[in-house]
């Protein structure tokens, strides 16, 4: 079947504008298969497709579902960035605070009309962190081709879980970064047997200047992503689990090796149930793909 009315949004660009993420933004068709959608994120040039339900779920979330060229997606943090701008600027409203139901979750998102573009930010909710096994971080750092010298002289990697985990892994420097090889194959092997999302790569942010981070999500039809939210928001609970702050803010910039410079915001917060994280990011509406 045929989406007539897809809007391509950079998600997650740099403050100037430049780059961000390319996410299909449509409505969604309830005659559609999931086949067709995921066919939509190929035919409009980008890497995942946000779907936006009609009506409202017994919570008060609009649905929006996400898919790759491969797979439906429990969450996706800049895809959500992508649908709360698309549905802002259907309005002739500043400023935008609704909800939003994906994966079974409902959450609470902010949209704002920037001159820039439009500000997203929403609720990521708790994060679970636990450390990897010696065998699972053996597998990933072999599939990532890490060397000896990569590896972060400090920090050590955590795997996230705001719903589905991922690793994050930290690396010595950006130098390191850019050199990460994956091996596509193998990558996608060893994140099937232990259950994860995929990887994602980082140099921790320092004082004032942001942290780097690079996205390979194989397993998911995503050999790289451009900018993930979800998992800097993960690395902000990390970073505030890790130090025993209160609360942590933090920027990350992705995307450079592919091109598309994205920066990606997120906060996390101490609270009585455990880590509670915000994530944001900068979108540009385009008309069409």
């Amino acid at each position: 079947m045929s989406w007539p009315d897809v809007t391509v949004v950079d998600a997650c660009v740099r403050r100037d504008g430049r780059g961000g993420s390319p996410t299909a933004v449509t409505d969604d068709d309830a005659a559609a298969t999931d086949a067709d959608r995921r066919a939509v994120a190929a035919a409009a040039g980008t890497s995942h497709a946000a779907f936006l339900g009609p009506g409202r779920t017994p919570d008060g979330g609009r649905p929006v579902r996400f898919f790759t060229a491969t797979a439906e997606l429990s969450g996706c943090g800049h895809g959500t960035v992508a649908a709360q701008a698309v549905r802002l600027t259907r309005t002739a409203l500043g400023e935008l605070s609704d909800r939003q139901h994906t994966g079974g979750r409902t959450f609470d998102t902010v949209a704002i009309r920037r001159p820039a573009g439009i500000e997203v930010w929403f609720d990521q909710g708790l994060v679970a962190l636990r450390h990897p096994a010696p065998d699972e971080r053996a597998a990933i750092a072999a599939a990532l081709g890490l060397t000896a010298d990569d590896p972060h002289p400090t920090d050590a990697p955590r795997i996230a879980a705001p719903g589905a985990p991922r690793m994050l892994v930290p690396v010595h420097d950006r130098s390191a970064l850019l050199r990460v090889r994956p091996h596509l194959g193998g990558l996608t092997a060893a994140c099937r047997r232990y259950g994860l999302l995929g990887c994602f790569v980082y140099v921790p942010p320092v004082g004032d200047r942001p942290g780097a981070a690079r996205m390979f999500a194989p397993a998911i039809g995503v050999d790289e992503d451009v900018a993930n939210a979800n998992s800097t928001g993960c690395l902000a609970a990390h970073l505030l689990d890790t130090t025993g702050a209160q609360t942590v803010a933090i920027e990350v910039e992705q995307g450079d090796t592919l091109g598309r410079p994205a920066s990606v915001l997120a906060s996390a917060r101490r609270g009585p149930a455990g880590i509670t994280t915000r994530v944001g990011g900068l979108a540009v509406v385009r008309d069409g793909p």
